[in-house]
Parts: structure tokens; sequence; C-alpha cells
């Protein structure tokens, strides 16, 4: 079945944007629904995608929004919060998004869990991403549920934020640097649901995305740095000290660059289950090394960062 009319649940952010783009390029209609419409404004000039104003922890604004669709894609995520957010917007969430779809038969359901999701894992983070898909994995729809490592590309928050740390510190002490990550593109994960989306054969699975290339933290920092400009020295922070900078990173206003709760999640690796790893025929992917892609942006010469291509020129 080709699913045309699709609901994505969380796709005014960073890798929602993509799989947008990626499903209006694939003929869908997309239905977006976003806190304030103005942050995304990014797809409200799409031709086929509608951005509406809407509260989706509410029941009855989430049935408004289910109804009349033929797939309904969940997203969300947010990376620091206490224990009754993280349960709120992985858990809760995906137990309202799969009860809605059941009230008005919306079989499709593609679920955005993560690498390290589990119900017992060390942070709430990786817990609450567990308890979602496991409601998911027990709802009697068509699902299909993917596991992404951290996603790096031209918005991300993770090499991104290593760039400008390297710009205002001389070192960059880092908690976990033995870590190790396989960082996928946000291409390839549009990729991945957009394949997915009208293919049986990815009914009832469940799918790691990962990157071509497993890192430490420390190699990942480092090659930010370097990209960015700025190369630094890379130095561990011992743990004890790690939770204290992330303590006083989360009395500090705005949102932490790094809580104890991400700590947590950081005492298992971030990468996929079985090594090398080779991608699922019927997702169609090819992996995209991280260097090339990454350097271009943190280089501030990314056809998406304002300005880049005026600087370039400019050779400044």
């Amino acid at each position: 079945m080709h699913h045309t009319q699709v609901l994505v649940v969380g796709g005014g952010g960073f890798i929602g944007r993509y799989i947008v783009n990626a499903l209006v390029a694939h003929g869908c209609r997309v239905l977006v629904p976003a806190r304030r419409r103005d942050r995304a404004k990014h797809l409200i000039l799409l031709p086929t995608c509608d951005v509406v104003q809407a509260d989706i922890h509410d029941d009855a604004t989430l049935d408004r929004l289910v109804a009349g669709q033929q797939a309904v894609i969940n997203l969300v995520g947010i990376l620091h919060g206490t224990e009754a957010q993280f349960r709120r917007a992985h858990a809760d969430l995906a137990r309202r998004v799969v009860a809605a779809c059941s009230r008005h038969r919306v079989r499709r359901l593609l679920h955005m869990s993560a690498l390290g999701a589990d119900a017992q894992g060390p942070s709430m983070y990786q817990r609450s991403k567990g308890e979602g898909e496991a409601a998911v994995r027990a709802s009697g729809l068509d699902w299909t549920v993917f596991r992404p490592s951290v996603v790096f590309g031209a918005e991300d928050r993770f090499l991104n934020l290593f760039g400008k740390l390297a710009a205002l510190a001389p070192v960059l002490p880092i908690a976990g640097a033995d870590v190790r990550f396989q960082p996928v593109w946000v291409e390839d994960v549009a990729r991945a649901f957009v394949n997915a989306l009208d293919n049986e054969a990815t009914y009832g699975k469940v799918y790691e995305l990962v990157g071509p290339t497993v890192y430490t933290l420390r190699e990942l920092v480092a090659f930010a740095a370097r990209a960015a400009g700025h190369p630094r020295p890379v130095i561990n922070v011992p743990a004890g000290l790690a939770r204290l900078q992330a303590r006083l990173m989360e009395l500090a206003p705005g949102e932490p660059l790094m809580s104890r709760d991400n700590l947590d999640s950081m005492q298992r690796d971030n990468i996929a289950s079985t090594q090398p790893y080779v991608p699922p025929p019927e997702l169609e992917l090819r992996l995209t090394p991280m260097e090339p892609e990454a350097s271009l942006y943190l280089a501030g010469m990314h056809p998406r960062t304002r300005f880049g291509g005026f600087r370039t020129r400019a050779r400044r």
C-alpha cells in the first residue's frame, strides 16, 4: 500500500525536517504538529506539507491529528529533563500514539527509538526510550522501529557543539572519552524511514541505524575541533569530576551541554550490535562516511549555514 497521508509527530526537529523533506519528495502529503508554528518555518514552504499549531500531549488533539492519516511517524525525543519529562516525551507519548492509531484504524506506525534504548538501561533517557519502544512492539500495528546512534548533520547538536567549544577553550576536557559511537548521517536516517514506509518487509522489524565507522568520543571531539579550524587536545575527565561538571552545567540557564543523565547513557557503547555493520538490503542504504559531510558544515561552508557561501567567496 502506498501511504500518502502521513502524520509526523516531532517533524519540526533536526531529524524531522529531513524526514519531512524526503516524504514530500516521495509524493506524500505530510501533517506536522508544532508547539509553535513559527518554529517550523522551514517546513511551511514545502508544497505538500501542512504545519499546524498543536499540543501533541493532549489526547483530543492527538485524535484529531491521527484521524484520516494512512501512516504515523513518531520522532519525538528529548535529551535533557527530569524522570517525569523523559517518561512523558518517550514512553507516555508512544503509548498514546499507539492508542490513537488503534482507535482510528491507522495500521502503519514508524517509531524513532535510540541505540541503547532499554527499559532496564543506566539512564532515564535509555529507560524511557526502551519503554516507548516496548509499547510500539506490543501494539499489534504494522510497526517499524529505528534505533539510530548519534546523528550528524548541518544542524546537529553534537559535532557542532564540540566545534563551538573548541573555539572557546584551549583544551577540551571530555567525560567518557573512550565511549564508542557510530555516527549516522541525517540524510541516511531520512532515507531509511522513507524507504521503509511502504515496504511490508519492514513491518515488525527493529533496525539499528549507524554509519560505516566506529569512533571513540575522543576521536569525534578532536575531529570536530579540527574541522571547525580549532585543533585542540582532548583530555579525559575522571568520573567524579565529570558528574560535578555536568551538575554545574545543569544549573546554568538554557539547555545544558551535558547532564548527569547523558553521562549515565555513556556507560555503554553506542554502536551496532553486529560489527562490521551491514545495512539491511530492504532499506536500500549506502552508508555515508562522516568526514566529508561534517567537514563542510563544521567549516561553515555548508549550503545550509547562512552566508557560508559569501564567506567562502570572500576568503574569510
